[in-house]
């Protein structure tokens, strides 16, 4: 099983690009607050690649920036590549399925697009129960 959930603020805005096909992807890193403190009493963060492919990567581009607060979740992956000078790299990411903007969007920012979804809102699957009525005798 290869499954990755995350929330923290995103470290820099996302990049957004284009492959050759005209497949848009975005990239951006996340900074996620470890669970403990370090001897100094201080909290450390972890800085996570994150690829988004498709409209989630136009969303993301458009709507978050550097401290925007989101939920990724996807899948994790390690590649390898040479660089110009000969060096072989390695580098871990997440390949996001699914980003949730949890903050507010920026100032002046449009209505989101498709597949925006704000955190606390119902999806197509959640049960959304009405209200309790204290005024129903039974």
């Amino acid at each position: 099983m290869n499954r990755v959930v995350l929330v923290g603020r995103l470290a820099r805005d996302p990049e957004l690009r284009y492959t050759q096909s005209g497949i848009p992807v975005a990239n951006f890193t996340i900074a996620v607050n470890r669970p403990f403190t370090n001897q100094q009493g201080e909290r450390e963060a972890d800085f996570i690649d994150v690829v988004v492919w498709r409209a989630q990567a136009e969303n993301c581009a458009n709507y978050l920036t550097k401290g925007s607060l989101a939920g990724v979740d996807g899948r994790l992956q390690v590649r390898s590549y040479e660089t110009p000078e000969g060096q072989k790299r390695r580098v871990a990411e997440v390949i996001a399925d699914r980003v949730e903007f949890l903050g507010r969007p920026r100032e002046g920012a449009a209505a989101p697009g498709p597949g925006f979804m704000p955190a606390g809102s119902p999806d197509e699957n959640e049960v959304v129960l009405p209200p309790e009525d204290e005024g129903v005798p039974f």
